[in-house]
């Protein structure tokens, strides 16, 4: 995402696509979280450092090797990296938790808009899963029933070809007169 749209007020919309899905939790890296609270990356990160005892495992942790590598591929059309280059330091990724966490650390009008937005699309995020969630088990009930419907027909079908299967198999009767 260009940086002069993190810039103005973040809309749900627009951080959706900021946000991954890393070790089974929703999460931002920290160098999203940088652009949109208008600080450099080092600034969050010693803000993080200074106040490590409120950020447990569960509310950040430091992405991976593959983990980096991974979303660098993910994002390929924005990040060009030369062949074998790596980042250089492995990011930061807030959970929701974390993220509510940093506004406390942060402490400016800036992140306190930042983090209702950032608040707000997780919102959506959840709804739009429980939705979809919804939409599958309705789905599968329609298949289970249309299924147990369908059997009988198919089993008309089944039958039919065999008749016909049947009637193929039995010699023809000859047509006219036989010595």
């Amino acid at each position: 995402m260009p940086s002069n749209t993190l810039r103005r007020t973040p809309k749900p919309e627009n951080l959706a696509s900021l946000i991954y899905l890393l070790r089974g939790e929703k999460v931002l890296l920290s160098e999203h979280l940088a652009e949109l609270y208008a600080v450099p990356v080092k600034v969050l990160n010693q803000a993080v450092k200074r106040n490590i005892d409120r950020f447990p495992d569960d509310f950040m942790f430091q992405l991976t090797r593959d983990e980096a590598d991974a979303i660098l591929r993910l994002r390929s059309q924005t990040v060009t990296l030369k062949r074998g280059e790596h980042v250089k330091y492995l990011p930061y990724a807030f959970t929701e938790q974390g993220v509510a966490m940093l506004s406390s650390v942060l402490r400016s009008a800036r992140a306190a808009e930042v983090n209702i937005a950032i608040m707000r699309t997780f919102v959506q995020l959840r709804r739009l899963m429980d939705s979809n969630r919804d939409l599958a088990r309705r789905i599968e009930a329609m298949e289970k029933r249309y299924d147990e419907q369908f059997a009988s027909v198919f089993d008309a079908i089944k039958r039919l070809i065999a008749e016909d299967e049947g009637r193929k198999t039995r010699p023809k009767r000859s047509i006219g007169f036989f010595p």
